[in-house]
């Protein structure tokens, strides 16, 4: 590959550093794509005969057969999938396989096959987190009246519907999925006939190449066509948000498991056992994505850090781009597929839930609320009412809405006895018809616009 300029070969050890075949074998398919479409165009500008580049796009096939077959060899002597894919090629078309490489360096070559993985990778996480939020919404609507407590600081706060808070899960994943959108059409744009770094005195067709590979169109400048790795970063980072959300399901996954909540029994399918204790039931699964989310986000700092301080264009460094977004790509799509299982399979202790809401005064909020709105009294005002209502009954061992009247009217003669119609969980929930409040009939509207969004594919 070298050619005259070198009189020795590698020594060992810098054959080993300089390969990247053991990981970069994962874009074969890419390879292929993207050399037969340079070859394709170059017989079409004439800078190939016909008959050339039909044979090298024929002999390509063939390589992509036996990769497909047998899988790619690694040969740390010719560094990586490119000088694999032509030396297999030159195998079975002979000399004017090294046509193949006219107006165009393995520069280029690289950055445009790890485009188009990337990208693959992206649709991929999109099916994903399709069949993620289809399985939040399908449960959510199973459970948009189910009533349970809502939390902050992991302490009951005011009553819930669980279809609101599996709501809220995919709110989250709605925002993973437009990251990616957002940086898939940003990743669009075609590197191929950037050649090293200047471009090529060639009369390429660099828009020909880029529509046959489904790009929007060719890149701007080849310095930058090179050197430029923001597409994987892009995702590593939208992967990193989409891995801190499935985390924090995780975690509560995790939680309402635990003997203490009971709020789910998980599934035989996503428990395991203990070694010792017979009666143990791990959420392991729930445990391992929320695992992967820090090796995950480990992936994106090291790419960082890796591309931090690069000069334009190529350096060696950013051979090492790829096998944090591969192994970041395949933690992530485990995560997606586990998180879906578990929410299908999960079963809702509702009667637990509820159980629950109705303990903790979660209601106070509501009493305050009706001091405004029914007595006049100022919020703060209402808040200190409330406040000792609730040391009342916490005297008592009851709840709010146990505490006979007079007591109510011991703390402030201005509570009437309508003030029951709003200390019960349900009565609660029902109330809160704000925009994105958790009234069951607003957690149904946005089960709607869900639907129709993921109908849209959008």
């Amino acid at each position: 590959m070298w050619g005259g300029r070198f009189a020795e070969g590698p020594a060992a050890v810098m054959r080993e550093i300089n390969a990247s075949i053991p990981f970069d074998k994962r874009l074969w398919q890419q390879d292929i794509a993207a050399s037969k479409a340079h070859a394709a165009m170059l017989g079409a500008t004439g800078i190939l005969s016909a008959a050339d580049a039909q044979a090298i796009c024929d002999g390509l096939d063939a390589v992509a057969l036996d990769y497909a077959r047998d899988g790619v060899p690694e040969d740390l002597a010719l560094e990586d999938i490119h000088m694999v894919t032509e030396t297999r090629l030159a195998e079975k078309i002979g000399s004017v396989a090294g046509r193949l490489h006219t107006a165009r360096s393995r520069n280029d070559q690289v950055a445009t096959d790890f485009k188009l993985w990337v990208r693959d990778a992206m649709d991929a996480v999109a099916s994903g987190l399709r069949a993620l939020r289809w399985a939040i919404v399908a449960r959510a609507e199973e459970h948009a009246d189910s009533v349970m407590p809502g939390f902050t600081h992991l302490q009951s706060a005011q009553p819930v519907t669980l279809g609101h808070h599996l709501m809220a899960w995919h709110e989250m994943i709605r925002r993973d999925a437009s990251r990616f959108a957002d940086a898939r059409v940003r990743l669009n744009q075609c590197p191929l006939g950037s050649a090293a770094l200047a471009g090529t005195g060639f009369p390429i067709d660099r828009a020909q190449t880029a529509a046959v590979l489904g790009f929007d169109g060719p890149t701007a400048n080849s310095l930058d066509s090179v050197s430029d790795r923001d597409f994987a970063l892009d995702y590593l980072m939208a992967a990193s948000q989409c891995a801190l959300h499935l985390s924090r399901m995780a975690e509560e996954v995790v939680i309402w498991a635990s003997q203490p909540f009971g709020f789910v029994a998980l599934p035989d399918a996503w428990s395991t056992g203990s070694s010792i204790m017979p009666q143990k039931r791990n959420p392991d699964a729930a445990e391992l994505v929320r695992g992967h989310a820090g090796r995950i986000i480990g992936c994106t700092t090291a790419l960082m850090i890796t591309m931090k301080g690069l000069p334009l264009a190529y350096s060696k460094d950013m051979q090492d781009d790829k096998p944090p977004v591969f192994e970041a790509h395949d933690l992530l799509a485990l995560s997606l597929a586990a998180m879906t299982g578990m929410i299908e399979s999960l079963t809702f202790r509702t009667d637990r839930m509820r159980a629950l809401a109705e303990s903790g005064f979660a209601t106070a909020t509501d009493l305050a609320d009706w001091l405004v709105r029914e007595a006049n009294v100022p919020f703060r005002e209402a808040h200190h009412i409330t406040g000792q209502a609730v040391k009342l009954a916490e005297a008592k061992g009851c709840g709010l809405a146990d505490l006979a009247l007079v007591d109510l009217k011991g703390i402030d003669p201005r509570i009437e006895e309508g003030v029951f119609s709003v200390l019960s969980v349900d009565a609660s929930v029902m109330s809160r018809t704000s925009h994105g409040g958790t009234a069951p009939s607003g957690v149904r509207t946005r089960i709607a616009e869900a639907r129709m969004a993921l109908e849209r594919n959008t």
